[in-house]
């Protein structure tokens, strides 16, 4: 495709072009270091790379998220959105047949219960634990409860020094094994959301649907009956599917990084979960909601808003606005504005929060301030109010976007150690502390 120049110190060197399959062109520096003795500089790898990936394709651009080359807006357009469907999707690179969806629903029904031991394990945790914290350090503990004829890299040690060293994947082990993380990170998600009430811990039950199973985790109260509404559950069942993944985010980064070093799938994924756990990541839904409840309180109108976001010095962050990535409407945004409308419509319950969102929406969307400013609603400024709706507290909205984002971290995992030629990854620096300094004995300091 062609090379790109580069000139220093009176030498000049060729890099390769390479162009992904929907026409991105990047600049290949693999062999920088080899070639010029240089490395590149890119804090926060803004405008790097690190890997090629099949999975998703998204264009900040023109405001497009493609799963596997099937746009986001297909699967919120069916009658009743399947997660489970769009989880395969994800992690086995195509649609599933009925017979593979249904083996694979009966899977997860079947690995949805917790070894005994976690129960030990959450109720040892404090009254006041956060639930990331006590998501993150469950999941990680998976590991020692996986059974080793399901391990996916069992009998597949590392290769010789010098070559490429990773585990090889058996289809059925594999699909096994994220059946079951899926399944159980469901289950630890509800339980530590009972935990935080202070309410018993409840087994799955059999026969629901995935988004409903985990809505009935989350809010049954035995011995009184418990009914999942469909159009709540449909609504989860988007949010789950919106979130499902984003390529290479700060959370999938992790989930990368850690893979590379030959790490498990679990270990892998607990990563994940601790970087989504920061609140420049996971919980910006919450940022919005708070923004909401401020300005509802305050008796602030969408309009006196927007001024004060515009004024210098006011303080006022308008969040759920902007993205790194995206530079037009957030299709995900898109689907969950319907979404929240319709699950309001349902309740047939006054949403003040909603009517403030969508009233700040319509006026951005006409100012010149945002729209010189490229700054868009993204799917952080509605997905919180759609989990409010449900009742979820806003402790458990990262916890949520944790369970949505499993099949696209399998999925990375996994295309990961099947990469020819993988290594662990070791990013270089530019060093900037002192140039060489003494030992002084602490008697003489």
């Amino acid at each position: 495709m062609g090379t790109v120049g580069m000139t220093w110190n009176d030498q000049t060197w060729g890099f390769p072009l390479v162009e992904g399959s929907e026409g991105e062109v990047g600049l290949d520096l693999t062999r920088l270091r080899e070639r010029t003795g240089l490395v590149a500089l890119d804090p926060a790898l803004v405008n790097t790379a690190p890997c090629t990936s099949s999975i998703t394709f998204l264009d900040g651009e023109r405001g497009i998220l493609h799963y596997r080359g099937i746009p986001i807006e297909e699967f919120a357009s069916v009658e009743r959105p399947d997660f489970v469907e769009v989880a395969w999707h994800l992690i086995f690179g195509r649609l599933p047949r009925r017979d593979e969806l249904e083996a694979f629903q009966t899977c997860l029904e079947e690995n949805a219960s917790l070894p005994e031991g976690f129960l030990h394990l959450l109720e040892g945790f404090p009254v006041d634990a956060t639930p990331m914290a006590m998501l993150s350090a469950t999941f990680a503990s998976l590991a020692c409860f996986r059974q080793q004829g399901l391990d996916p890299h069992a009998g597949h040690p590392e290769s010789a020094p010098g070559s490429h060293a990773r585990w090889r994947i058996q289809g059925q082990s594999f699909e096994a094994e994220a059946c079951r993380l899926l399944s159980r990170g469901r289950t630890l998600a509800a339980w530590v959301h009972r935990k935080c009430l202070g309410l018993g811990f409840i087994p799955p039950e059999p026969g629901l649907r995935y988004a409903a199973g985990l809505l009935h985790m989350l809010f049954a109260r035995p011995p009184e009956g418990f009914q999942v509404d469909p159009v709540l559950e449909d609504a989860l069942n988007l949010l789950l599917i919106v979130h499902a993944d984003h390529a290479q985010s700060c959370s999938t980064t992790a989930v990368r990084v850690v893979g590379s070093s030959l790490a498990d799938l679990e270990t892998s994924c607990a990563a994940g979960i601790s970087a989504l756990g920061g609140t420049r990541h996971g919980r910006t839904n919450v940022a919005v909601l708070e923004m909401l409840e401020d300005l509802l309180r305050e008796g602030r109108s969408a309009r006196e808003c927007l001024e004060l976001v515009r004024r210098k010095g006011s303080g006022l962050r308008l969040m759920g606005f902007g993205h790194r990535i995206y530079k037009n409407l957030d299709p995900r945004a898109r689907l969950l504005k319907a979404c929240a409308q319709r699950v309001a419509d349902h309740l047939q319950v006054p949403d003040p929060f909603l009517d403030l969102a969508r009233e700040i929406e319509e006026m951005a969307l006409e100012d010149p301030y945002f729209i010189e400013r490229r700054l868009y609603p993204n799917v952080d400024f509605y997905s919180g109010i759609i989990m409010r709706s449900l009742g979820i507290p806003t402790g458990m909205f990262p916890v949520l976007f944790a369970i949505a984002r499993l099949p696209g971290w399998i999925a990375h995992w996994r295309e990961l150690q099947e990469e020819p030629g993988m290594r662990i990854v070791r990013p270089r620096q530019i060093y900037t502390g002192p140039i060489r300094t003494h030992y002084v004995p602490l008697s003489q300091r």
